[in-house]
């Protein structure tokens, strides 16, 4: 890798967390991207004429499954084109895997991420952070890192190639220019791409993939997440109806845990999930989630207009008969209307918030209070949400790639908010700390307890600080030998 490369910090030894990082991976194929641009610019004259004619005689919209038939034998046609032009040119033939990717490369540039498509679709791959159109990383799962090819020709074709996102790929359209230098979208797989122009030296963007969409608590105690007796206790505290905040820093998984625990609802229950970026995705899951209402909040346009904020949602949200609210993140003003609605009747209701600890949610809640319009002084903000929530859930990310390791993501603490102090602040206790490891063992007693037993919970996983699994095999195993 050569030294222009080099923009990270000092630890980052790409040389430990793989071999091969230090040079770019070869492209997949053989494809030339400028026969890609001019097919591309083809296929979309030819099929927009085509729509118009279809929409002309049929007087309706063409379904998206033949708008895809259409474009595909449109490419299909086109790269025919193309080869029978360079055989007439008397030019080399191109091979049956470069006509193969070719094609696939001409879809991806019309319908989906152009070259950043086959990143996207690996399964495998968790980000995809691009600092210029030549600068290109690929975070695999695991922690292995390494460096990609070129996602476009100059910066300028990568900002075409964004704009073009922003326009059609997202659940609104959204801009992308140097009045709107920033963006933030959802991809339709529910990945998160955050983009930016104007405000660095080059363009750039990151997406952040969600690997685990359909996941349950059981899947995060397999993956280490949370242990067999905090996988009970959560469980439990969802079927009580207990309203949780999930906490944690950048990537630690926020929004697979509000998943898992979403996972836990009743299927008829009336869903209404509330985000920045469309991503949780829960009415793709129609077998879990009967009736969910999905609703993103909008940016204002370059003239100031047209902003549909996360607290106008939220209050819209609460005419909207819902039996939980879920808020994706919680970030400024929708953190009143958002206590205010799981303390009047929208119980067991769920939020994430970026914080460094479960304590550390109250102070960012308290500040988000003094810098709402509000100006709710802190005592106001810790009252409302004694009131409305019954636990914090936080998420630690270990993150050892730089020095060969591994990324681990598991619960740390758990803490049950029980009141108001004599201080005027919330009252808490620590029904889940860090253990030696840093993952969550039981702690002090639960003040709702009987709650979380009529819903299923056994007090016994509680017991022992090891698990009360391993005390009990501990015990039998004890008495077989005796």
């Amino acid at each position: 890798m050569t030294s222009e490369t080099t923009h990270g910090p000092a630890a980052l030894n790409l040389s430990v967390i793989d071999p091969e990082a230090r040079k770019p991976v070869e492209a997949r194929a053989d494809v030339d991207y400028g026969v890609v641009r001019r097919l591309r610019r083809q296929v979309a004259e030819r099929l927009a004429d085509k729509l118009v004619a279809l929409r002309v005689g049929r007087r309706v919209d063409v379904h998206p499954e033949d708008r895809g038939m259409l474009a595909r034998a449109l490419i299909d046609d086109a790269v025919a084109d193309w080869v029978n032009q360079r055989v007439r040119d008397h030019e080399p033939a191109p091979s049956p895997a470069e006509e193969d990717a070719t094609t696939a490369a001409v879809f991806a540039a019309l319908f989906g991420l152009g070259r950043l498509q086959e990143w996207v679709t690996d399964p495998q791959v968790e980000n995809i952070d691009v600092n210029g159109c030549d600068e290109v990383w690929i975070s695999y799962a695991g922690g292995r890192l390494v460096r990609a090819p070129a996602v476009a020709d100059s910066d300028d074709e990568l900002i075409e190639m964004v704009q073009s996102f922003a326009a059609y790929l997202g659940q609104t359209t959204r801009e992308f220019s140097s009045a709107r230098p920033l963006l933030n979208l959802r991809l339709p797989d529910g990945a998160r791409l955050s983009a930016w122009m104007a405000v660095t030296p080059r363009p750039g963007l990151t997406i952040r993939r969600h690997r685990l969409t359909d996941i349950g608590l059981d899947d995060l105690q397999a993956l280490g997440t949370i242990d067999t007796g905090l996988a009970a206790f959560l469980r439990a505290a969802v079927h009580a109806r207990k309203s949780i905040v999930v906490t944690g820093g950048v990537n630690a998984g926020k929004t697979t845990l509000v998943r898992a625990l979403a996972n836990e609802f009743d299927p008829h229950e009336r869903l209404v999930v509330i985000e920045k970026e469309y991503e949780l995705a829960l009415d793709r899951l129609p077998e879990r989630h009967h009736q969910v209402v999905c609703m993103e909040s909008r940016d204002a346009n370059a003239e100031g207009s047209g902003e549909v904020a996360l607290a106008t949602l939220v209050v819209h949200a609460l005419r909207m008969n819902p039996r939980r609210i879920i808020v994706g993140e919680v970030r400024g003003d929708e953190l009143i209307p958002m206590l205010t609605a799981m303390g009047s009747g929208n119980d067991g209701s769920l939020c994430t918030l970026h914080a460094n600890s479960a304590h550390a949610a109250f102070t960012r809640m308290a500040a988000i209070g003094l810098s709402s319009p509000q100006k709710l002084p802190t005592e106001a903000t810790h009252l409302l949400a004694a009131d409305a929530v019954d636990f914090v859930v936080h998420l630690q990310l270990v993150d050892d790639t730089a020095r060969g390791g591994t990324r681990e993501r598991f619960v740390a603490t758990v803490l049950e908010v029980t009141g108001i102090g004599e201080n005027g602040r919330i009252s808490t206790n620590a029904v889940y700390r860090a253990g030696p490891d840093g993952r969550a063992v039981p702690g002090t007693a639960v003040a709702c307890l009987d709650d979380l037993m009529r819903a299923g919970f056994d007090p016994g996983f509680l017991e022992a600080p090891a698990g009360w699994w391993e005390s009990r095999a501990s015990t039998a195993s004890m008495g077989s030998e005796r």
